[in-house]
């Protein structure tokens, strides 16, 4: 799914959707954690590892689609050393790094879903939507952590790495519960596909000697070095230039999974609306 196709939906839902006396608010959070698949994390989609929290503010447009702004944060990270592959051990390539995101989603209920005024007292629901995410991967080399967008681990000047902002589609599922009056209770999983490859920091080859030297300052050169290729930690020799330090997609992705809470707010006295 691109990001014109998710614009489009978000436009056709607010043309299409049915007014409604039943047109209500909803404020609500979300805890949980988050998780990441990319480069060093190729093949897993359930990496989970980190604590992931946020809130939102939804405008339900009826029983069944919504527009939600929402705002989430959380960290990811992976490691070769926790590979069960031997060439992404030999790699030896680590990160860690927080995503703050907000986006316009729109919600889409199975059911028709009002809180304390339709029959059903639950609904599982699909959603997706646009946004943008902000990370800054960083690593723990020798003890000590440094921003990998400032070293331009492949090549790139470091006066020009890649931005720490992106575009990013949710899209995603859950089932929500009205437990008690306007309250709701629910549990959602959301992949993210970013317009990045630079989560992780990694995402193409390796870089030449000559590319990454910092010029005037050789321990800059070292440490970029270091940076780049840490196989020689783990008792390999350096990769050669051009070979590949990266998988060949093109985006890095990253998930969160967890609970939300919320509560809504009426504009009106609301009918009772049939199933």
């Amino acid at each position: 799914m691109n990001l014109k196709f998710s614009a489009i939906f978000l436009i056709i839902i607010l043309f299409s959707a049915r007014r409604s006396s039943a047109q209500t608010w909803e404020l609500g959070g979300f805890v949980g954690s988050a998780g990441y698949m990319g480069d060093l994390n190729p093949v897993n989609p359930f990496e989970i590892r980190n604590l992931a929290f946020g809130g939102f503010i939804k405008r339900n447009l009826d029983g069944y689609w919504a527009l939600k702004l929402n705002v989430a944060h959380g960290q990811i990270e992976a490691s070769d050393s926790d590979s069960e592959n031997a060439h992404f051990r030999s790699r030896n390539l680590s990160f860690f790094s927080p995503v703050t995101e907000l986006s316009m989603q729109t919600e889409f209920n199975f059911f028709n879903y009002i809180p304390s005024i339709s029959r059903k007292q639950y609904s599982p629901y699909l959603f997706v939507g646009v946004g943008v995410v902000g990370f800054n991967p960083k690593t723990i080399y020798n003890d000590e952590v440094y921003e990998l967008n400032r070293y331009g681990t492949e090549g790139q000047d470091i006066n020009k790495t890649y931005k720490k902002v992106a575009l990013t589609i949710p899209i995603g599922a859950g089932v929500k519960y009205n437990f008690a009056g306007k309250w709701s209770l629910g549990g959602e999983i959301g992949y993210r596909t970013t317009y990045t490859d630079y989560l992780d920091d990694v995402s193409g080859k390796y870089a030449s000697d000559a590319a990454l030297v910092s010029p005037g300052d050789g321990s800059i050169t070292t440490l970029r070095m270091n940076l780049a290729d840490r196989s020689p930690e783990v008792g390999f020799p350096r990769h050669s230039a051009g070979t590949q330090r990266g998988d060949y997609r093109n985006r890095d992705t990253y998930l969160f999974l967890g609970l939300t809470i919320s509560y809504t707010f009426f504009n009106q006295k609301c009918p009772v609306v049939d199933e």
